[in-house]
């Protein structure tokens, strides 16, 4: 294709996989702009984890010191029965689970990662952004993309990537396969000013109680000033977005056989913000000519191994790396690309499924569960999840 480099490489969405993809794509020495549907770019969430697999992307992007500025950098990961309160597993993420893997574990504030990676994009010039304009589709042509927009206009591109989420508009016409997949499962957030935390709580870990169909998941945000909760139940209850107003009421209903500890935290939270937990099945194609997908639009997965925003960062280091090999053939880049990560992304989507049964467990399958994981050594080389940790 004729290579203009004043037409630069769309990016739909401005989270925080496609801000990665127009960083890395930058450090290639490639432009791109970056298309934000709302008025501002900004994050809904609170905590998310970080493992030593993306902690190597950081270091691609340019961003780990700044990224661990804003970090806690937990001792464990700690999984409790919310039934009778017993430990059921730890896993140290010390001094040698950093030595095993070449990189830490830790937890922030997703506000905070995504403003850094924001920020390295704001002070580089082969990064432009925009906000308050929605891609409604697009067509491919011979040397690269028409984007079309919500307001009428339509913007030129060398390539597209979809990284506008679980709701992918340019997913949905690239394969036409219909709504995500419901799994039954809800998500309650909130944070927690660390004072209100109850002191045996206070731990520099990430902790979960697994309870029959219920979980919690507690740890340290922003330099221990909060923390963070997350109260998963099943329900059959749905909305579309990820800030709904929680039915605290419903909630309390969820969790009131569970243990008094997981219990002292709930009820210390008078607002919850929701959303439903969706997913798909795996796919092994997601570009088209000049299109591709990234992150969540591409394979969208539950956030029981914590790796979603992980492997979106891990998209855009990989795709970047493509586009660059292949001299800027996008068609051929993006083939490669998505050869590289599906078997990865796909591996992680059904993972994060079966965790999920795991940390839900009931009855027999409980007290299989807390065999299973009571007995695994701790050593961190022989972690059952050492092949995402290793990294791509």
């Amino acid at each position: 294709m004729t290579k203009d480099k004043n037409i630069p490489v769309i990016i739909a969405g401005g989270g925080i996989g496609g801000l990665g993809a127009a960083l890395a794509l930058a450090r290639k020495g490639i432009a791109s702009l970056v298309l934000e549907q709302s008025d501002e770019f900004a994050e809904i969430g609170a905590g998310i984890q970080l493992g030593p697999n993306v902690f190597h992307m950081f270091d691609a992007l340019g961003i780990e010191d700044a990224v661990s500025e804003h970090a806690v950098f937990i001792d464990r990961l700690t999984m409790m029965d919310s039934v009778d309160g017993r430990l059921i597993a730890e896993i140290p993420v010390d001094e040698k689970f950093r030595e095993r893997f070449g990189k830490p574990y830790a937890v922030i504030h997703r506000a905070d990662l995504h403003n850094t990676v924001l920020k390295a994009c704001q002070t580089h010039d082969l990064v432009s952004l925009r906000t308050s304009l929605k891609v409604t589709g697009y067509g491919n042509t011979e040397n690269g993309v028409v984007v079309r927009l919500a307001d009428g206009s339509a913007q030129k591109g060398r390539a597209l990537i979809g990284a506008d989420g679980l709701w992918s508009t340019v997913r949905s016409q690239l394969l036409n396969d219909g709504k995500p997949r419901l799994s039954g499962h809800i998500a309650y957030r909130a944070v927690l000013p660390l004072e209100e935390v109850p002191e045996e709580l206070r731990l520099n870990a990430a902790t979960l109680w697994a309870g029959p169909r219920t979980h919690l998941v507690h740890y340290p945000l922003r330099n221990w000033e909060l923390f963070n909760l997350v109260a998963v139940f099943h329900s059959e209850y749905y909305t579309e977005g990820w800030n709904a107003v929680g039915a605290r009421d419903e909630l309390h209903r969820k969790f009131e056989n569970v243990h008094r500890l997981p219990r002292a935290m709930i009820d210390k939270i008078d607002e919850w913000r929701m959303w439903v937990l969706c997913d798909r099945e795996p796919v092994c194609e997601w570009s088209e000519g000049h299109v591709t997908l990234l992150g969540d639009a591409a394979h969208p997965m539950l956030q029981y191994l914590a790796q979603g925003a992980c492997m979106a960062l891990e998209d855009a280091v990989c795709l970047a790396d493509k586009v660059a090999q292949m001299d800027e053939d996008y068609p051929a880049a993006f083939q490669a690309y998505q050869q590289a990560r599906y078997l990865r992304t796909g591996r992680v989507q059904l993972t994060a499924r079966l965790f999920g049964d795991i940390y839900h467990a009931s009855g027999v399958a409980r007290e299989l569960r807390n065999q299973w994981l009571g007995s695994m050594a701790d050593t961190p080389g022989e972690s059952p999840l050492a092949w995402l940790y290793d990294g791509p």
